[in-house]
């Protein structure tokens, strides 16, 4: 089988039951979204270091390639037949007990924190990001073609989770998370250090 077919070239593509659409049509957009997710993931599960970690990620990239089947199969009659697996609500479930499990590590979040910290744990925002992304163009996809299924609550609360991983991985990798401050917190914390002098801030360092 080749990797190409050329049936592409022109814009067009084949979702999954014949039906010939535009690369740009919402639907194509929507699984692609998910496909850029599932591999910004790869890049997570390739960064950390934790087996705990790498098995959640492995079980989320595989309910991707079992959305995006779903998102590429509109005939819901076809899915059922070709045996396209849908996501269930369990699957929601599962993801809120993952991070009400590991949360447990962490201490309250009192402020937002600015994305980054260790590889593992920027590589984690990035994700949080990119599934933020896949959700709106789900939610957009939705509104003109009503879908069935726990998609969009499993994007939600993944997105959670990524958030929480990060953290995670800052956390066991003693880097700590660093808080938005606001301009004017910012602003007083330079001035503060300008009058420390610079002899102060050297020993600060």
């Amino acid at each position: 089988m080749k990797v190409y077919t050329r049936r592409g070239d022109q814009g067009q593509t084949d979702l999954f039951g014949g039906a010939r659409v535009s690369k740009d049509h919402p639907r194509v957009v929507a699984y692609g979204a998910i496909d850029e997710l599932n591999a910004v993931l790869g890049e997570c599960r390739a960064r950390t270091r934790h087996a705990d970690v790498t098995r959640i990620v492995e079980h989320a990239q595989s309910l991707l390639f079992d959305l995006g089947a779903v998102l590429a199969t509109p005939d819901a009659k076809r899915r059922k037949k070709s045996g396209v697996p849908e996501l269930e609500e369990s699957e929601v479930a599962e993801l809120e007990t993952c991070i009400d499990t590991i949360e447990q590590e962490l201490s309250p979040l009192k402020r937002f924190l600015l994305p980054g910290g260790c590889e593992a744990a920027a590589a984690f925002h990035l994700a949080r990001t990119v599934c933020r992304r896949a959700e709106r163009e789900v939610v957009r996809l939705d509104r003109e073609e009503k879908l069935e299924g726990p998609g969009l609550r499993y994007l939600n609360r993944l997105s959670d989770l990524l958030f929480v991983i990060a953290r995670v991985e800052n956390h066991r990798a003693g880097v700590h998370d660093i808080e938005w401050q606001g301009r004017s917190a910012s602003a007083d914390r330079a001035g503060g250090e300008q009058a420390a002098g610079p002899g102060e801030e050297r020993r600060k360092r």
